[in-house]
């Protein structure tokens, strides 16, 4: 058993000083405020329970600072991706990776959301061992001690009929009947769960989409939704019919879905997203970073859905930074302030998150729960003077500001930590681009 005092910690929407918690077999067995130290380790700061990056691509870290002097769109952001998605192997994947998730845990994150497509060698045959890549993915978040959830991707065409062309050949199994063979040989050891992905409406055809449903029979299912106007404008030239009226139609929506992005939607998107009580997965730095616009987070949070973050193409890795980056696009799209609460976007980064990757029993520090702690500092120049609540997490701290992270009941990150994992980014990047 392990015990520690926590000066300070957001516990079921307030915060309070003093809590004692007990971890044993990497669960809470005690959460206990206003209490003594007694022989319980003191830990210093505002600690919360781990936080979720629900959107995740990997190997877009070796993107971070090379895509900035062009001008364009997301769609000449997207060859400049694809130029780093041919040059990966198993190896040099599960090295990226790794230093990625390295990044994310020193971020407070202890779950990611990895949503899985580079699938194949780069002709498009498979590896001898045909999940070798996924395998690589799963290896470097265990290796870390992070949790993943392995969105594993179904993606069959370029656009709408068309087939692969060049590095998205990697991507494509032929079939949605081979995905889903596929898919069926993965295992999930703890701390791993298996999901499925929609890459897009435009990469699986209408007609593919209820074999992938089928497959993610009660697992989460995430899908890229409504994130440029273009991918609107072509589903509806061929099908009548909006991507989130198409996934409707197909029966991919429900509490275990994901929409992400969810961006340029019609009221009659937002009604069926509310409705059918799918997971809204915004990725506010990736979305400005590219250009996409901001998304009706609001109006699908009094529709129905849920809100969800993402880091996605890790423009930057900073939970914190999606939050209030959620309040403030909205004040921007409104002109207007006070659209989220503090302790709603807590709940979206936090318990939200994890529910949404099928770990429903972590993002929270309550008795029976994944022991997951990470832990602000309340000296830095950016949260001193701040009044140490939820509003210091949201609206003040930074990724940097994080000193500890514990991950089911494990210290996986300590104050000084920075310098190695930079090294070791610094590291794998070059490998990529070598």
């Amino acid at each position: 058993m392990t015990s520690y005092l926590l000066e300070r910690a957001w516990i079921d929407g307030a915060v309070h000083d003093e809590v004692l918690v007990v971890i044993g077999d990497g669960r809470f067995t005690t959460v206990e405020t206003g209490a003594e130290a007694g022989g319980a380790e003191r830990v210093p700061g505002l600690t919360l329970p781990g936080l979720a990056n629900c959107h995740s691509h990997a190997f877009h870290r070796a993107l971070r600072g090379r895509t900035q002097r062009e001008r364009g769109t997301f769609w000449t952001w997207r060859d400049q991706m694809y130029a780093v998605a041919g040059r990966l192997d198993p190896d040099s994947y599960h090295a990226l990776a790794r230093a990625t998730y390295r990044e994310m845990l020193a971020a407070g994150i202890t779950t990611v959301g990895e949503f899985h497509y580079l699938h194949h060698q780069p002709d498009g045959t498979p590896y001898d061992n045909p999940n070798a890549m996924g395998h690589a993915l799963v290896a470097a978040a265990r290796d870390t001690g992070m949790r993943i959830t392995l969105l594993d991707t179904c993606y069959l065409s370029s656009g709408f009929g068309e087939p692969p062309t060049g590095v998205q050949v990697r991507y494509d199994d032929g079939s949605a009947a081979a995905w889903a063979e596929r898919v069926a040989a993965l295992d999930e050891p703890d701390g791993v769960v298996v999901g499925a992905a929609v890459h897009s409406v435009r990469a699986v055809p209408r007609d593919a989409l209820p074999t992938v449903v089928e497959t993610a029979a009660g697992r989460p299912l995430h899908a890229h939704l409504s994130e440029q106007v273009a991918e609107n404008e072509a589903c509806l030239a061929a099908y009548g019919v909006t991507p989130t009226r198409l996934l409707h139609d197909a029966g991919a929506l429900g509490p275990r879905t994901s929409a992400v992005h969810a961006t340029h939607l019609t009221d009659e998107d937002v009604a069926l997203l509310g409705g059918a009580r799918t997971w809204a997965g915004l990725c506010p730095t990736t979305e400005r970073d590219l250009g996409d616009g901001i998304g009706p987070s609001r109006r699908l949070h009094e529709a129905g859905s849920r809100l969800t973050l993402g880091s996605d193409s890790h423009a930057v890795i900073d939970l914190f930074e999606e939050m209030r980056a959620v309040e403030l696009d909205e004040r921007l799209a409104t002109r207007r302030r006070g659209h989220w609460t503090a302790d709603e976007l807590l709940v979206a980064a936090t318990r939200h998150g994890h529910a949404s990757l099928g770990v429903a029993d972590a993002g929270t520090i309550a008795v029976g729960a994944r022991a997951d702690l990470v832990t602000l500092d309340l000296a830095s120049p950016r949260t001193a003077g701040t009044g140490a609540g939820a509003e210091t997490a949201v609206f003040a701290a930074v990724a940097e500001d994080v000193t500890r992270v514990v991950v089911d009941g494990r210290v996986v990150v300590r104050q000084g930590d920075r310098r190695e994992i930079g090294r070791e980014l610094a590291a794998a990047i070059e490998g990529v681009w070598a």
